[in-house]
């Protein structure tokens, strides 16, 4: 079923996305990735109130390469990405195809050159997806937010609305889903589609505003801290899962921002 689904998506977003409206796109885009993340077996529930229309910025913490269709399925999202997705096999090109913003570290004017295309998709009403972890985790914490790409939502007073991803392996919050260490993509697609029972709660939490408690207008650096707290607060829980079934600590950089 995997096969011939990416297959389809590759497809897609080499000659139907390009020609087809925004409108028509996005809700191809919806159908496609809940349909990847049904085939590899992942139950998704749906905690707190998304912003469905107009724009706004998610702002997530990072445990998997599947969290970036797992909020697609909900809402299409422009996500920034470091340049390096561009090269992963199938997936790469997949997440290209759907609009996705690529970073080059290497540039000096990156981050400025991102920022003016995220307020391209402001201006245009779209959802913007952020990982400003800058890395994946195993899912208990949140590591220190880089905020930098959180400057074109303050400037433009966009919503900023956090969202944490917390996985669960039969019942259990697991790290079982977790892409860190060493691991290869295909490696951990296989050990997810070699499995039962996964599930991952996504809580979208309360809209941060852009005003400090004094009435001015809070830095990026003050609004990274607030948005680190919130997501801290829904998922820092002690694990319940024994220590043989995660997969080997540690980071591995995917999706950032």
């Amino acid at each position: 079923m995997l096969l011939p689904w990416l297959a389809w998506g590759l497809l897609a977003v080499t000659f139907v996305l390009p020609c087809i409206r925004l409108s028509v796109r996005q809700r191809m885009i919806r159908f496609w990735s809940a349909g990847l993340v049904r085939i590899c077996g992942m139950r998704v529930h749906v905690h707190g109130t998304p912003c469905r229309s107009g724009a706004v910025m998610w702002v997530a913490n990072h445990v998997s390469w599947i969290d970036i269709f797992v909020l697609n399925q909900l809402r299409p999202a422009a996500f920034v990405a470091k340049s390096e997705i561009r090269r992963w096999p199938v997936i790469g090109w997949l997440v290209a195809g759907a609009g996705t913003l690529f970073i080059d570290r290497q540039q000096r004017q990156a981050v400025q050159k991102v920022g003016q295309d995220i307020a391209v998709r402001f201006a245009r009403g779209e959802a913007v997806g952020l990982f400003p972890e800058g890395t994946t985790t195993l899912g208990w914490d949140v590591l220190p937010l880089h905020a930098s790409l959180l400057e074109p939502a303050r400037q433009y007073g966009v919503i900023v609305q956090p969202v944490a991803f917390c996985f669960k392996h039969r019942g259990v919050r697991s790290s079982y889903a977790a892409f860190v260490g060493e691991e290869s993509l295909v490696g951990n697609l296989w050990r997810i589609m070699g499995t039962t029972g996964l599930a991952v709660d996504v809580h979208y939490l309360k809209p941060m505003g852009h005003l400090t408690r004094s009435g001015r207008s809070a830095t990026r650096q003050e609004l990274g801290q607030d948005i680190r707290l919130a997501l801290q607060q829904a998922v820092c829980v002690p694990p319940a899962v024994s220590p043989e079934s995660q997969p080997d600590s540690g980071t591995a950089g995917t999706v950032s921002g």
